[in-house]
């Protein structure tokens, strides 16, 4: 056999790594017609609507679907026809951290890729190259060729990718022009061998080869957890030493910026902060646990399971010292958080820190005000009610305000509080929010975010992560 030449690709799953990943290679390849497939008829729609209020925030995701969209890309709800057209099939679907069962809380819910996986192998009437993008455990890529081999129709066949994503969201795009790398593994068989330069062959076409590193299946699948995770590790570690930082006097920017000076280190995600989130992290680590632990590796289970325990306890350090700061107590008092998404430039919510913090205002009866740019209110009071499951939404309702502006959001408050790092933050008239906050007016800035100096100087009593107050 020769490696396929790929004209047809389909992408089941219009998420945040299938409708960004899938638009980059219509654009950059125009000879490969590409259709994104979803059974969500809403997010169908919001990825075909004439002004493009695409379903996820992304820079520079609408110039790319502008371009391509009609004319190679193509957004459909009709799965059955984009299976049987393809050569090509892209699973990315969600695979969100069990929450009852066996690995509750810590092992990857795979329904989703397994109905994904059952819906291919019953309307398939080809041969197919299928290609696991989710972030999914090892092995799973097994699992999936079983489902497909128990399921096909004589004379189709069928071979496994994994191909994970290494994008990070607010640079998604970017991070897909020009990636640090794309890991594609296969069986070491020459039909796997062949798969997968059918797919590389795809990439070739904007990503220089030596980027294209071919592994075997395996390695690939254990690949994406473990960058993941060695990246929080990073964020814990930092956030360790901003404990350290703010009970020594030391400066948690200074220290960083001296250790990131080594070339063995380097800068890259140092930076202190509340804590992390994100779709990504928290559950490909926690998987990483449930992986260990399955494999008779207790102490292994352990040393991953304490990034995560490190970012739950920084959440929690920093909702206490806003509390502290306010008098020990902040029951009655109005407080603003500006910013409501994980991370700046994205509008996703997903375990981010802000909904622990503000679910810990609630509960000691604050009352509080969000704004966020780009976050949806209907997704806010989703995430509440979900972080406050024995609290009726409505009487979350009484606690909570979400504003139109941070300006706004501010006005009458005891303390603001930065929980993402937007640059209009950065950049509002901090002399008119206070004027208008109750006095003495707090600032806790969570991200490193603002000039604490000039703050002080306009009159605000600062608290940053990380900085003592001897820094």
């Amino acid at each position: 056999m020769a490696p396929v030449s790929v004209t047809k690709i389909c992408c089941i799953g219009a998420g945040y790594v299938g409708g960004p990943t899938c638009a980059v290679i219509a654009l950059k390849c125009p000879h490969i017609q590409v259709t994104i497939v979803d059974l969500n008829q809403a997010r169908v729609d919001a990825w075909n609507s004439p002004d493009f209020k695409l379903p996820i925030y992304e820079p520079g995701l609408v110039d790319v679907v502008k371009q391509a969209r009609g004319r190679n890309l193509f957004f459909s709800t009709d799965v059955d026809k984009g299976i049987q057209e393809a050569d090509l099939i892209f699973v990315s679907v969600n695979t969100p951290t069990k929450k009852s069962g066996v690995g509750a809380g810590f092992a990857a819910d795979l329904n989703y890729v397994e109905s994904a996986t059952r819906r291919i192998a019953a309307v398939a009437q080809s041969s197919k190259i299928v290609v696991e993008k989710s972030t999914v455990p090892c092995r799973t890529a097994e699992s999936m060729r079983t489902i497909l081999e128990a399921n096909s129709r004589p004379g189709t066949r069928f071979d496994i990718l994994s191909n994970p994503e290494f994008l990070a969201e607010g640079t998604a795009i970017e991070d897909l022009f020009k990636p640090d790398r794309v890991l594609i593994g296969s069986l070491q068989t020459p039909e796997g061998l062949d798969a997968c330069q059918s797919l590389a062959a795809v990439y070739a076409n904007w990503v220089p080869t030596e980027r294209i590193l071919t592994v075997g299946l395996w390695s690939s699948e254990l690949s994406k957890l473990a960058a993941n995770a060695m990246l929080a590790q990073r964020i814990s570690s930092i956030n360790a030493l901003s404990a350290i930082c703010e009970a020594t006097g030391a400066n948690i920017d200074e220290v960083a910026h001296a250790i990131g000076f080594d070339s063995r280190i380097g800068p890259k995600f140092l930076r202190a902060s509340v804590g992390f989130g994100g779709s990504c992290f928290q559950k490909d680590i926690l998987n990483l646990v449930y992986l260990s632990e399955s494999l008779h590796l207790p102490q292994v289970a352990a040393y991953w399971r304490q990034v995560v325990d490190m970012n739950e306890y920084q959440k929690r350090r920093f909702s206490k010292t806003v509390v502290d700061t306010l008098f020990n107590t902040i029951t009655g008092k109005h407080i603003a958080v500006l910013g409501f998404a994980f991370k700046a430039d994205t509008g996703d919510t997903r375990e981010s820190p802000a909904i622990t913090l503000v679910r810990d205002f609630l509960q000691e009866r604050a009352y509080v005000t969000i704004y966020d740019p780009q976050v949806d209110e209907a997704q806010i009071w989703l995430d509440l009610a979900e972080a406050l499951p024995g609290v009726p939404l409505e009487n979350i309702k009484k606690q909570v305000t979400l504003a139109p502006s941070a300006l706004d959001a501010c006005k009458n408050k005891e303390a603001v509080v930065i929980a993402t790092e937007w640059k209009e933050f950065r950049d509002i008239d901090w002399a008119a929010v206070y004027a208008h906050m109750n006095k003495p007016a707090f600032v806790f800035d969570g991200r490193l975010l603002v000039d604490a100096d000039a703050l002080r100087k306009i009159g605000f009593k600062v608290t940053t992560i990380g900085r003592g107050q001897r820094a």
